[in-house]
This record gives structure tokens, sequence and C-alpha cells, in this order.
């Protein structure tokens, strides 16, 4: 991911203890391993997950084929044949999601604990951290591409049809050993979203400080702005951009900025816009303009739409109009 990924950044906009979080070269510590390893065990299929969903056509001609001709058994047979495999990949991915969320929520537990503080976590289990980066890092590029690829909500839809169709006909489905209904109603509200796993990991992160009634909201929402921070820091400053040295790492560096931001939002009380964060959103986003359009329309669009309080009365017109 380039060079930098060793950034020097701060608690607070102009101030505070300084300090250097590895993204890249992390390695655990005896204190981090337990954690590393089963999220490591997690991460290891991320790239397999991500290469199925980049390779998936869908089955769009099959299913045209036999919505038009609905008589024909052979073509029914067929539109059925090609999307069960089908269906039975999303389910993959849908599983795949709840071991991220665990994960995620192992991580937060580890680097927000007492008896340190959000900043020093960072600064002593950046392994750790590196990991939470590469979870969110993960998560949106899942999303990007799942957002470009209306045939999974298509060939899900018809695949419930069918699914229901067929069992009021008494007719015996071996998928169903795979996907029953239960599973397919659960799989429905997931890729119903726009961005699934952001969702996914939203709402974890949420139930994580609902959960955790002892532990101060701010040790999460401090975690979170302070990578939201870093990631800026290196967007922002020419300095560390000259040393990049692919857009893979100015990529990972936008995912994990926009991962971290929605995360905030959903929990803290006022959320990321209201001047009461402590996510320099303006600069943020200035960074992702300052973009290509191509490239960060994505992520723009995880912020306008799955963030939980651009819309607040407390969020300026200059902050809405940057996303507009």
């Amino acid at each position: 991911m380039g060079n930098l990924l060793k950034v020097l950044t701060c608690t607070d906009f102009d101030q505070g203890p300084l300090f250097f979080l590895d993204f890249e070269n992390a390695q655990p510590t005896d204190g981090e391993r337990e954690i590393w390893n089963q999220v490591n065990a997690v991460l290891q299929d991320s790239e397999n997950m991500l290469s199925d969903l980049q390779s998936y056509k869908g089955a769009g001609q099959e299913i045209r084929d036999a919505i038009q001709n609905p008589n024909d058994i052979q073509l029914q047979e067929r539109a059925w044949n090609s999307v069960c495999p089908l269906v039975v990949r999303l389910k993959r991915f849908y599983e795949f999601s709840l071991r991220l969320e665990k994960a995620l929520q192992s991580l937060l537990e580890s680097l927000t604990c007492p008896p340190y503080t959000p900043t020093q976590h960072l600064e002593r289990e950046q392994a750790l951290a590196k990991q939470f980066a590469e979870i969110l890092h993960f998560t949106l590029r899942f999303d990007e591409l799942k957002m470009r690829n209306p045939a999974i909500q298509n060939d899900f839809s018809y695949y419930r049809r069918t699914l229901n169709r067929n069992r009021i006909n008494n007719m015996h489905l071996d998928i169903e050993s795979e996907v029953n209904n239960e599973m397919a109603n659960r799989m429905s509200l997931f890729y119903a979203e726009a961005t699934p796993v952001l969702k996914t990991l939203s709402n974890a992160t949420t139930h994580f400080v609902v959960e955790n009634k002892t532990l101060p909201i701010e040790n999460t929402t401090d975690c979170l702005s302070t990578m939201a921070s870093v990631c800026k820091v290196m967007l922002e400053t020419p300095e560390y951009r000259s040393r990049f040295t692919s857009e893979e790492t100015l990529m990972f560096c936008m995912r994990v900025m926009v991962g971290v931001i929605i995360l905030y939002d959903h929990v803290h009380p006022v959320g990321a816009f209201s001047k009461a964060s402590k996510i320099d959103m303006k600069g943020c986003i200035k960074v992702l303009r300052e973009q290509s359009p191509d490239t960060v329309e994505g992520l723009l669009n995880a912020l306008r739409f799955t963030t939980k309080h651009l819309n607040d009365e407390s969020t300026s017109k200059q902050v809405r109009a940057m996303l507009q």
C-alpha cells in the first residue's frame, strides 16, 4: 500500500499527543496476538469474497427467457438451475458479513477498554488498528461492487418467487437445505440495503455501545474520530501524498476514512456532521472532492445514503452542499 501508511497524527485537529499509526507494517504484540489471530482468520477470506463478487454475472438472460415463456418447462428449469448456485454464492457473502461483524466487535472491545484511552490503544495496538482499517477497506470495496451489480437483486428476487411457488406446488427442492425460507428472509433484508456490509457494521457498532453500558461512549467515538483524522491527514498533506506508491494506497485511505465516519455517525448522539463532532467533515469531504469523480462517487454516495445525521438541522448548509 505504499511507504506512507506510517502517519503522524494527533487526537485533536491542532493539538494533542503525536503518534505514528502504521497501517502497513504493524505486527501484533503478545498482548494483541489472540484477537489478531481471530480477526486474521476472517480477513484471509476477504480477497476471495471480492473476487467472487467481481466475477458475479447473474442469470439475467435465463430469467428473462423463463418469464417470457411461462409454459416452457425446459426454460423454467434452465433459469432455476442457473440461479440456485448463484444464491448459494450470495449466502456465502451474507455469512461472511456476519463473521466480519463479530471481528469488528472484538476489535472495538480491544481498542476501547480501560484503563487506556482510545489514543493510547491505537498507539500500543497498531496491528489491531490495521485490521480495523482492513475491515473497513474491504467493506467499502464490497459494497461498491454490490451497488454496481443489479443482477444480485434480480437473481435473488427470482429465487424467492420461484421458491415460494414451488413450495406451494409441494415440490422437493434440494436448495432448501442450503437456503431455506428463514435464511432467504435474512438475506433479503441484507441485500435490500444499498451498502449491506456497511449497514451490518454500523448496526454492530451501535449494538457494541448499547451492550457495553459501563464503557463510556466517548471511548468508541474517540477511537473512530481519531482514525478518521489519521486518514484525512494522509490524504490532504502533500508531503505524505507524494510518498504514495500506488492508487491502492489512496483508495485505502479514502475508504477507511469514510467507513469510520459512517460508524461514528451511527454511534455518536449528535453524529458526525454536528459542530460538536470531533471529525472535520468539511476537510474530509474536501479531500474526497479533490479526487476523480469516478473514483469517489461510491464513497460520496455512502456518506449521502448510509449516514444517520446528514439531514439533521444541526448539519451546516455548507456540508450539505458539498455532498450534493
